[in-house]
């Protein structure tokens, strides 16, 4: 599987989870979202590991060069566990917009909210068909715990995902990661 089916099917995923955590204020800056897929078929886990090597392989100019590419896309990847960082707005957090990453064919929509968990369904469309619903706690203002169950389409054969999430805050200043811009 590609790096860019990977993204595809993760990435959206996380972007939303920060956002619909905001109501019980979520702070804005960088966060890292970590994950833990387990698939039925096998081959997201499979794909990762790949992902893992190709980029341990890697040159350290060229190694840097992916990642300033992904940063300006608002993206950072950790090497050592499944996991991305991302840079939620002030304005994102306090407008609970929900940045959608690359994927703009993606719909949201929360299903029941309280002060701090909010359930959530999603549905994103394209070459790759996701999915889903899940469920996120804020458990403070730095951080999140959530699962969801993801069913994706890629090329005419469906999979099953559990994936188990949590987030942390890292720091106000995002550094080279710039926001995503939100979905209007």
């Amino acid at each position: 599987m590609k790096l860019s089916t990977i993204l595809s099917i993760i990435i959206p995923l996380a972007f939303g989870v920060s956002a619909f955590a905001a109501p019980s204020g979520m702070r804005p800056g960088l966060w890292e979202h970590s994950f833990t897929i387990k698939s039925e078929s096998g081959k997201i886990e499979q794909a990762m590991a790949d992902l893992k090597t190709k980029m341990a392989k890697m040159s350290p100019d060229q190694r840097k060069m992916m990642e300033e590419v992904m940063a300006k896309q608002g993206l950072g990847i950790n090497q050592q566990v499944n996991s991305v960082k991302v840079c939620i707005s002030k304005e994102q957090a306090e407008n609970l917009e929900i940045p959608q990453g690359q994927n703009q064919n993606c719909t949201q929509e929360v299903v029941n909210r309280t002060a701090k968990t909010i359930k959530m369904k999603f549905d994103c469309k394209g070459l790759t068909e996701t999915s889903g619903e899940g469920e996120f706690t804020l458990t403070s203002p730095t951080a999140y715990t959530g699962k969801s169950v993801i069913h994706t389409t890629v090329k005419q054969k469906t999979d099953r995902m559990d994936m188990n999430q949590k987030g942390k805050w890292l720091s106000a200043n995002c550094g080279e990661i710039k926001p995503i811009t939100t979905k209007k």
